[in-house]
């Protein structure tokens, strides 16, 4: 997750590529898509949007962890200029990661207010 949370601030989502499983759903409080490069396009869109994000993982539970799949539970803050203007958000997450050839990786991401 710190490694999630690292590339999420880079702003680069070819960072995040190799973190996202290839058949992953991300269920985002303004809609769900499905797949890396429809997840990868959301992302891409809201780093146009939200200029200089900073996104914060605190909280962070292991609720489950198996040796190919574990799942995730956490809080979330966020900074950055939209518009020009300061703006920030926070909310809850919720991610399921699999073990895919020892790289761990987001099948699922549930993200709400």
């Amino acid at each position: 997750m710190r490694a999630y949370e690292q590339a999420t601030n880079s702003h680069d989502p070819t960072r995040l590529e190799p973190l996202i499983a290839s058949d992953a759903v991300y269920w985002f409080s303004d809609g769900s898509h499905r797949g890396r490069a429809a997840i990868l396009s959301a992302i891409a869109e809201t780093f146009a949007t939200i200029r200089g994000e900073v996104y914060r993982i605190s909280d962070l539970e292991w609720i489950a962890h198996g040796g190919d799949r574990a799942v995730c539970r956490y809080r979330f803050t966020w900074t950055g200029t939209i518009d020009g203007n300061p703006r920030s958000g926070s909310g809850r997450g919720t991610n399921v990661l699999v073990n895919n050839a020892g790289n761990w990786q987001m099948l699922h991401e549930h993200l709400s207010s």
